[in-house]
């Protein structure tokens, strides 16, 4: 059956199949759910390893697909594919789960059975967002993976989360609402031109819509992106749900979940309505560095290291959204792989973050000082990720911002300009926070008995460590797969919508279009 030979089907359905196997497992049962889990994320890992090694690098199409009736009547296929920008996204989910698991081996003591399900049922939905190919089925996945995300924030979060996780949750459902009614539109305005109903993404690429439509649908899809990136003004979501989410909440929400928006943009909104696109690129570039600004600003001032990680969050994917909408290949391939690059630097700084907690039950900066004494291990753990997190040459973060700032200099040169500083300002917050915590005096008793990195946070880090040097020193294979896709991308920005057929009338924003 395809649905279970297809590698990119499989490893969608596999995690959500373990997470309703994992109910089988006697709750007191520790053990065998730590390992049932970490198996079932780590076999994901592997068949995802699959789709890279079967990739076509120079091939524009999308590869791996899959297109099985569900609702013929509708147009509704099970229908799924995989371009490059796709392929890092899924691979980039499936590492950072097994991580997230053996990251809460320790964390986690209660409803352990409904946290790891929890975290399985998080996957299917992140890859299902990745590699779907039918618009309604997009949706689906989109909602389906807040579900969980809620629950994590909700039940095993912060003392304040049962507020971090309904504002979460309903900053993206009022978005989604949104988004909902745009595909409903889009799909009824290409079965009034040519007659046939159809979600197909591929297949709505350059359909008959009036330009005023576009710019109606465009807004409706653009604001449930700019929410989940988290775009400036929509961001005051993220710092309350990073903080009070579990640890490996904060890696799935920093390094998954926030590049959806992102991916929708590239995927959907930009694509689906290039005109309107190109009217409000320069406005979102603008709120991007905005957001760069302002992110950078307010991270400086914190005293709480994950509120300050979820506020320069802010700032990177400002650059991303820059880059994506310069409509520039140099940018945009930088954008897609300062995704990549952000998840990684990001994941493994709020990992860092959690091994403090885990041992003070503290994140205020002033409450530490001198580890390096203590835990010369985490120390330099600690001194490359930042480092990476700054962009330094040599490490992941450089080569994404310098193609981005590089690319869009050339549409957007104050923008660029504009967006430098904030690149110098992550360097004085994070380098900041960095020798606070872990030079000087151990002014700080309990900090004198602190235990170094164990065996099992070592696994976790050592994968994410040899990617930010990897993806500094050599990160031409991760670029030559996204160059199609990314020319795309930029082709279908500037498509001009085709007429519908003479015989058919679109009323779609209020004038007839024949």
């Amino acid at each position: 059956m395809e649905l279970l030979t297809n590698p990119l089907s499989l490893s969608i359905l596999l995690p959500a199949a373990a997470g309703l196997a994992i109910f089988a497992i006697p709750r007191e049962n520790s053990g065998a759910l730590k390992g049932f889990t970490l198996a079932a994320s780590l076999l994901t890992f592997l068949i995802s390893l699959r789709l890279w090694s079967g990739f076509d690098p120079g091939a524009a199409a999308f590869q791996f697909t899959l297109d099985q009736s569900w609702l013929p009547s509708y147009g509704i296929n099970y229908f799924l594919g995989i371009d490059g920008v796709s392929l890092l996204m899924i691979l980039l989910t499936t590492l950072l789960m097994p991580i997230s698991v053996l990251a809460s081996f320790s964390y986690i003591k209660e409803n352990q059975r409904a946290y790891y399900a929890c975290l399985l049922f998080l996957e299917t939905g992140m890859i299902g967002v990745f590699a779907a190919l039918d618009l309604f089925v997009f949706y689906l996945f989109w909602e389906a993976m807040l579900i969980p995300m809620y629950f994590l924030i909700g039940i095993w979060g912060g003392p304040r989360r049962i507020y971090a996780a309904l504002k979460f949750f309903i900053y993206t459902m009022a978005g989604s609402v949104l988004m909902l009614a745009a595909i409903l539109w889009v799909a009824a305005a290409q079965h009034a031109a040519t007659g046939v109903w159809t979600f197909s993404i591929p297949a709505l690429y350059g359909g008959a819509l009036t330009l005023q439509a576009q710019f109606w649908l465009f807004a409706a899809f653009g604001l449930a992106f700019a929410v989940k990136v988290p775009l400036f003004p929509f961001h005051t979501w993220l710092p309350d749900a990073h903080v009070e989410a579990p640890t490996a909440g904060s890696v799935l929400l920093a390094g998954v979940l926030l590049k959806m928006g992102v991916y929708g943009y590239l995927r959907l909104a930009v694509p689906l309505f290039p005109q309107a696109a190109v009217t409000f690129a320069p406005w979102l570039a603008g709120l991007g560095v905005i957001g760069i600004i302002y992110g950078s600003l307010v991270a400086w001032s914190q005293h709480d290291m994950k509120k300050m990680v979820a506020y320069s969050s802010v700032a990177h994917l400002g650059i991303v959204m820059l880059g994506i909408m310069s409509f520039e290949p140099a940018a945009v391939s930088g954008a897609v792989l300062q995704m990549v690059n952000h998840g990684l630097s990001t994941g493994a700084l709020f990992l860092l973050v959690g091994v403090l907690y885990e041992r003070r039950h503290t994140r205020m900066i002033e409450d530490y000082g001198g580890l390096a004494k203590v835990m010369p291990g985490f120390a330099a753990v600690f001194m490359i990720v930042t480092l990476s997190s700054i962009g330094l040459p040599g490490l992941n973060g450089f080569i994404g911002e310098v193609l981005v700032l590089f690319g869009s200099f050339r549409v957007y040169p104050w923008l660029a300009g504009a967006a430098v500083a904030g690149v110098i300002l992550s360097a004085v917050y994070m380098l900041g926070m960095y020798q606070q915590v872990v030079f000087g005096p151990l002014r700080h008793t309990e900090n004198k008995i602190l235990q170094d990195l164990n065996l099992r946070e070592w696994l976790y880090l050592l994968p994410l460590l040899a990617l930010i040097v990897l993806l500094g020193v050599w990160p031409n294979p991760f670029l030559k797969r996204t160059l199609p896709a990314v020319n795309n991308y930029i082709t279908l920005s500037k498509q001009q919508p085709a007429p519908p057929p003479a015989s058919v009338r679109i009323a779609l924003d209020g004038e007839e279009s024949k």
